[in-house]
């Protein structure tokens, strides 16, 4: 069985997120489980605003924003996982 890692000190399942996802967008990064592995990460906007200065600052190109093609593409891929997931995975989450 692979091993995968997670680069966050915090975890939160998926259920729990949907029960009040508020409370992990904080000042550190809280890697969020699907099926006990990593679906993503959650962050305040003061961190996320940092890391992108801090690439735009190392990178070669003058700026690190992603396109509306990709947040839309983003968007998109939430919807179906959502959409798909069986009432089990979704717990106490209401519309």
């Amino acid at each position: 069985m692979p091993t995968q890692s997670i680069f966050a000190e915090k975890t939160v399942s998926i259920s729990e997120l949907r029960k009040k996802p508020i409370d992990y967008f904080i000042d550190e990064p809280v890697a969020v489980l699907f099926n006990n592995k990593t679906a993503g990460y959650m962050m305040s906007a003061e961190l996320y605003e940092q890391m992108v200065r801090l690439l735009e600052a190392t990178s070669k190109t003058s700026q690190f924003r992603p396109s509306k093609a990709r947040l839309d593409q983003i968007a998109s891929d939430g919807a179906i996982k959502l959409f798909s997931a069986e009432d089990d995975e979704l717990g106490e989450f209401v519309e």
